[in-house]
């Protein structure tokens, strides 16, 4: 049975090939379908200083989950979650290298924060997906993507919990920006995502995004991660700064201080046992 098409409807052409073949189109169109528009993009303009102000403590929060499994803490010596090598000692949150890593991933969320409006927010948050691919860098880092949606999503809710319980923003302004910032995320996710499906397959030879003779941190001639030595002063401005507690609280602990000022806390008492509490927040 054929189903008439209305034809004072108009329907907008999406071609599936640019979809694998163009960056702009796929993010175009991702756009498009999350609604992510104006609004969104004011919303994370005008609270991009809550999010910020919350980084430390989530970069803490982060390498402290992704050191509790062994196919993730392993990660770090192998750079590959494939590999099973055994490892006799793994890092510790105040190893070194996981303080090095700390700091690629605040630079991650503080880039989180720019101009979305520009297209090399978005090649940027691509070539995130590529590096974690084993692909553009020199030392190759596989992740597979198991362990990358799991922790976005973790990630994600952080940042609701820790912006719904801000005891200073008003209802329709965290709502505002955690809709954004769930949907950058969204797009964040399809960007890993991108480098793993199958989808599309047959127009690997012309996509166009893929580069593989960047230099580590680069995006043809543009910096877009800095080094280590660079990283101290900009980087570090004290992991509790405007954060009352820069670790995850135990189940416990938190039953036993402030109760969460998020508003939907009545609608399940463990939902108000909080990660991170932003009451210090400015």
């Amino acid at each position: 049975m054929e189903i008439p098409i209305d034809p004072g409807r108009p329907i907008k052409h999406v071609g599936r090939k640019e979809l694998y073949t163009s960056l702009e189109a796929r993010v175009r169109y991702l756009r498009e379908m999350v609604d992510f528009n104006s609004a969104d993009v004011e919303a994370l303009t005008t609270g991009s200083k809550y999010i910020k102000a919350l980084i430390p403590a989530v970069v803490n929060i982060v390498y402290k989950k992704l050191l509790e499994n062994d196919i993730t803490a392993r990660a770090f010596h192998t750079r590959d979650t494939a590999d099973e090598t055994p490892i006799e000692e793994f890092f510790t949150e105040g190893s070194p290298q996981i303080q090095r890593r700390k700091v690629f991933l605040r630079w991650y969320l503080v880039r989180i924060c720019s101009d979305p409006t520009q297209m090399d927010f978005w090649r940027y948050l691509n070539k995130v997906g590529q590096m974690h691919s084993g692909q553009a860098r020199m030392h190759p880092l596989n992740i597979e993507y198991i362990h990358i949606g799991a922790l976005l999503g973790f990630i994600t809710d952080i940042f609701i919990e820790a912006i719904m319980s801000h005891p200073q923003l008003s209802l329709p302004r965290k709502v505002a920006l955690v809709r954004a910032f769930n949907k950058v995320i969204w797009i964040q996710n399809d960007l890993f995502a991108k480098w793993r499906v199958r989808d599309g397959e047959e127009y690997a030879d012309e996509m166009s995004e893929i580069i593989t003779d960047d230099k580590e941190g680069y995006i043809g001639e543009k910096k877009v991660l800095g080094d280590s030595s660079s990283s101290s002063a900009s980087s570090t401005d004290g992991d509790n700064c405007s954060i009352a507690s820069s670790t995850a609280p135990s189940a416990h602990s938190t039953a036993a201080s402030a109760k969460s000022a998020c508003p939907f806390s009545e609608m399940n008492k463990s939902m108000s046992e909080t990660k991170i509490w932003a009451g210090k927040t400015r």
